[in-house]
């Protein structure tokens, strides 16, 4: 069966979308939960046993692989708890049906499925009819994963490392193999070798001769290159990926992979035009190692899905991706935030989220993975750490220890937002006896790193209110740049509405044109880089600014041309956009010049002309 809709909902930190599914999935909506807290999704599992009435036995961290076990407990009760809704919603009667109609109602307007129904009903309202036809037509929403794979964190017991595959991402993916769930695993974050060879030990990942999977395998990348490279390293171990993720760099919520300037439009161009290549490509090394294997190839040969996130907030953008770049699915993020019936984000935050303005929102170094973090200005987990800062006790007391990742000081890890790592990084920077502006400079960069492993998933348990005691009540939260455009919360008739054209809950009428915004974006950060780049530049560096600064100006004369040459569509807004595209040229002129001149002043020899 084809998708009920056109849109997803990706992964929002860790749990603002935890429970997405239990919430939409009835109504043909596909979403991800985040497999980074198996705590958090324990004390949910128990919440949700208790108030379906579901047997509940703890899995307590006792237990032998209790994080897998946990994990493959949580998303089972989700799958059972979510098709339940979704029987009951397609066993309409004449007391019962304004679920099924919710569900007729939000799908787009070119829907066949609508269509159907429509001419199913025209005459009468036939329930043991509809019944019939809705077991047939109308499907529920995949419940997806996601796993990022560098937050793979060895792990030890009674002081001995266990083997790599009781590491953190290794486990939760165990956890999603050995459920009972037929959906996707989004891989983000780059390649973890390690993670996808163990992946090759799950037969559900492996096609049938139908060409179907039990488990399909979803990639988000920022860039065709990262696709080939990781569709084909995947498929020398036999693994097919079902759908390449193409997500913004920077105008996209949470971590942001600024890469090296490529722009969305000119990315989602050289998927489409080289969609095949990279099909045949990777079709023929899976199909070698299939053999090797011993294993089954379909019949009909497999194909897979190209979706794009980042940044979209209109119906005409929605389309217009979908159609001019033949794509499968468009992500929407930030926005879902906002709509309580999909989302789970409490009270305070909710708030927060709809009064924030483009100030508001801005690109942190509050991570301690070491990535640029999308970040809401005075989030309460950022107000926690400055109080700490102030108390001379700077750094997190890392209750949950998921990135602990950094082995400077210890071979078993720690946090980079702990107290523990901050206290011994401060002691270092004491020693070197440095003068205060710059002393001042490299303390920030030690405690500017908050606790988000806590923070990203504190709002559940704030909303459900269940026990904060080892988390504590900070929130930390990631929206996009987008949410500043949205200001009310909304219902998820209100977002399903405003995405397929039926309503508009954009209340400013100043938002700039997805691919504009995302340019500004780059600009800005190639901007901060440079100020960086001033006290002092290498060679490496130089090479990298000036490579940004060219990929952005071919992102600039692809969107002239794609602007210019457009009839229908944009057309409220394409002057002005043409506009924006030259004085961007004119921008990064300076700033290539600038470069130059930092390269002369620094004494670095170019490298590139």
């Amino acid at each position: 069966m084809m998708k009920a809709h056109s849109f997803h909902i990706p992964v929002m930190g860790i749990g603002f979308t935890i429970d997405s599914p239990l919430k939409v999935a009835q109504y043909g909506m596909d979403s991800v939960i985040s497999l980074v807290d198996d705590i958090l999704l324990e004390k949910l599992r128990k919440m949700y046993s208790e108030k379906f009435k579901v047997p509940y036995s703890e899995i307590t961290d006792k237990i032998e692989d209790f994080r897998a076990k946990r994990i493959t407990a949580y998303l089972n009760l989700i799958s059972d708890l979510a098709e339940e809704k979704f029987e009951s919603l397609k066993n309409v009667t004449s007391d019962k049906s304004d679920e099924f109609l919710a569900y007729i109602n939000m799908l787009p307007n070119n829907s066949k499925i609508k269509e159907e129904f429509r001419k199913l009903t025209l005459k009468d309202f036939n329930f043991s009819e509809i019944r019939k036809w809705a077991a047939k037509n109308i499907t529920m929403g995949s419940i997806d994963v996601n796993i990022m794979t560098k937050v793979d964190k060895d792990n030890y017991k009674n002081k001995e490392k266990l083997p790599v595959e009781y590491n953190d991402a290794h486990a939760a993916l165990r956890g999603f193999a050995n459920s009972k769930l037929y959906s996707s695993v989004v891989l983000s974050a780059g390649m973890n070798p390690r993670l996808f060879n163990y992946m090759g030990q799950f037969e559900d990942f492996f096609p049938d001769e139908k060409g179907t999977f039990k488990k399909r395998i979803i990639l988000k990348v920022s860039d065709y290159r990262s696709a080939l490279i990781q569709g084909k390293f995947l498929a020398k171990k036999g693994l097919w990926v079902s759908e390449y993720r193409i997500e913004s760099g920077l105008n996209c919520g949470g971590h942001a992979f600024a890469t090296d300037g490529y722009l969305l439009g000119p990315v989602l161009a050289e998927f489409k035009e080289k969609r095949n290549e990279l099909s045949d490509t990777i079709k023929e090394v899976l199909n070698q190692e299939l053999i090797a294997q011993n294993r089954t190839i379909p019949k009909d040969g497999l194909s897979f899905e190209i979706s794009a996130q980042g940044g979209v907030g209109t119906e005409e953008e929605h389309n217009f991706l979908l159609n001019h770049y033949h794509l499968d699915s468009i992500g929407w993020g930030s926005p879902f935030l906002l709509v309580p019936e999909a989302t789970t984000v409490d009270e305070n935050t909710l708030k927060k989220l709809a009064t924030a303005k483009e100030d508001d929102l801005y690109l942190s170094d509050i991570s301690p993975l070491g990535v640029p973090f999308n970040n809401l200005r005075d989030n309460t987990k950022d107000a926690e750490k400055e109080t700490l800062i102030d108390k001379g006790r700077p750094g997190s007391s890392c209750p949950k220890k998921f990135v602990a990742l950094n082995k400077e000081f210890k071979e078993t890890g720690i946090c980079t937002a702990s107290r523990e790592y901050q206290h011994l990084k401060i002691k270092a920077l004491d020693s070197q006896e440095l003068a205060p502006e710059i002393y001042k400079k490299e303390l920030d960069k030690i405690t500017v790193k908050s606790c988000t492993c806590v923070g990203l998933g504190t709002s559940a348990l704030l909303a459900y209110d269940l026990d904060t005691r080892v988390e504590g009540k900070g929130v930390s939260i990631c929206p996009g740049p987008n949410m500043a455009y949205y200001d009310k919360i909304m219902s998820l008739e209100n977002i399903t509405d405003h995405i397929y054209g039926r309503a508009n809950m954009i209340s400013r009428n100043d938002r700039p044109n997805l691919f504009i915004k995302e340019l500004y974006i780059y600009i800005d950060y190639l901007k901060n880089k440079l100020v960086d780049a001033k006290i002092s530049m290498n060679k490496k560096e130089e090479k990298y600014l000036i490579t940004f600064t060219k990929n952005l100006n071919e992102g600039v004369l692809y969107y002239k041309s794609l602007f210019s040459e457009l009839k229908t569509k944009f057309q409220d807004v394409k002057v002005n956009v043409l506009n924006e595209l030259n004085e961007s040229e004119k921008a990064l002129k300076l700033i290539a010049i600038e470069i130059e001149n930092l390269s002369i002043h620094n004494n670095v020899k170019p490298i590139l002309n």
